[in-house]
């Protein structure tokens, strides 16, 4: 890409005299945005192989959905590729999409546009986007801090459209647009994006080697935001919200960064990790399961450290890790696990330690995905344990939805089954191993 040409799609000066840009109302005004940035020259310039033109089509008229994983693993310091398997076959982000958008508004915070306590309005249409989410109401407002949390903690799209309209001027659409430019930049040759939070849309595609490029952005220019992936649970307005982001407790040394999942899209990641003075960021797309995903994840992890670590022990040695620091600013408040002080004897026929986090609280199977997932977060977030996790399944000939809390100890399992039973809602305590689905009792949730 030449300079020019990194230089036309720059996106450093977009704030525009110091202030948030108006809506973009015709090619003509995305022009003169193009033109203005060509005189703020981008610090930033990576080398990047040729890759062919993707195809954004499939019989489904919904964009890039070819069989198999994409991967990459990068030294966050040097950028180096340190392993990388169709790292530039276009996929679909999903939620993946929020990190360009925090990109965006660590862009301008740093600039002094905005700051952690600006008060951010809520539209109707950031209210009605589908869940996950965290119920906020048009008219009312959300902080910045508040709204960046809720992004690297639960993955809410409400939070995520309402800060894009913010840093668009008003327009999820405009910010759509800036992001792409943002993208463009930073070497993302083969990144669009449509909207601020990785709701389905078909023109909004990228691969494993530009997020990982976004992701060495966000970890080498914002290192103040870091702490931002690293919580595991924030209080917002008198509730508590957890992370669904498992590796920050599965995997020793994580330091975020995101989840992502659409049907389309599968199961999507992309995790920071330091250790020994060294640190790796890795992408997954494309998996077929969060534990696929894990494990997936935790293996490069692993190589790239020079490691060969077992899943199941890196798991138990994460899970006692100390916490990282709180962020002051944000008033976070870290939650370490709690150790069960009522352990119950283990059936004999599972053979498993009553430590062991390979439980599962199974909490029912839905028509819709939203229902799915909006019952594995509640789930999550009323014990704060657990994975929580939905399944595309099929079940006497109908696609359903299964919706589960998994990593879970013994006691943890049936602790969560109690909290949701004396909640009126479904549960079930699955041992490990089971076949899950099979073992799956009672009607099917809404």
């Amino acid at each position: 890409m030449s300079r020019k040409r990194v230089a036309m799609w720059a996106v450093a000066g977009l704030g525009l005299a110091g202030t948030l840009l108006p809506a973009a109302s015709s090619a003509h005004e995305l022009h003169k945005l193009k033109h203005h940035v060509l005189n703020h020259h981008y610090v930033h310039h990576y080398v990047r192989p040729a890759v062919p033109a993707r195809n954004v089509s499939d019989s489904s008229g919904f964009g890039p959905t070819s069989p198999g994983i994409s991967s990459i693993l990068i030294d966050a310091r040097t950028g180096q590729v340190i392993s990388a398997s169709d790292a530039d076959t276009p996929r679909y982000p999903a939620s993946l999409t929020k990190l360009m958008t925090l990109d965006l508004a660590f862009q301008a915070l740093t600039a002094g546009r905005m700051s952690l306590d600006t008060q951010i309005p809520v539209s109707e249409h950031a209210a009605s986007v589908e869940p996950v989410k965290l119920g906020l109401r048009p008219g009312s407002t959300i902080s910045v801090r508040d709204a960046i949390l809720a992004m690297t903690t639960m993955s809410a799209n409400d939070a995520a459209t309402a800060l894009g309209e913010y840093l668009g001027g008003g327009s999820e659409a405009r910010c759509a647009q800036m992001m792409t430019l943002r993208a463009h930049a930073l070497g993302m040759a083969q990144t669009e994006f449509a909207n601020a939070s990785g709701l389905p849309n078909p023109n909004q595609v990228t691969t494993a080697r530009d997020l990982a490029m976004l992701a060495r952005d966000i970890v080498e220019n914002y290192p103040q935001f870091q702490t931002f992936f690293e919580v595991t649970s924030f209080d917002f307005h008198g509730r508590k919200v957890f992370s669904n982001n498992g590796m920050l407790k599965s995997y020793a040394g994580a330091t975020g960064m995101k989840t992502g999942y659409t049907d389309l899209a599968r199961h999507n990641l992309v995790t920071s990790a330091a250790r020994g003075g060294k640190q790796l960021i890795g992408v997954v797309l494309h998996e077929p399961s969060w534990p696929t995903s894990y494990h997936q994840m935790t293996a490069m992890l692993d190589s790239g450290f020079g490691g060969h670590v077992d899943m199941t022990r890196a798991m138990v040695a994460a899970a006692s890790n100390p916490a990282p620091a709180h962020m002051q600013a944000a008033k976070i408040e870290r939650v370490a696990s709690r150790t069960p002080t009522h352990a119950t004897p283990l059936p004999d026929s599972t053979k498993q330690p009553t430590g062991a986090k390979h439980w599962v609280a199974q909490l029912g199977l839905y028509k819709y995905e939203s229902n799915a997932r909006v019952a594995a977060m509640k789930a999550r977030q009323l014990h704060g344990h657990g994975i929580a996790q939905i399944q595309h399944v099929r079940r006497d000939g109908k696609a359903l939805w299964l919706a589960q809390l998994t990593g879970l100890t013994y006691d943890g399992a049936h602790d969560t089954c109690r909290a949701m039973n004396a909640h009126g809602r479904q549960c079930d305590v699955l041992p490990p191993q089971a076949d899950h689905l099979a073992m799956l009792s009672g009607p099917d949730g809404t």
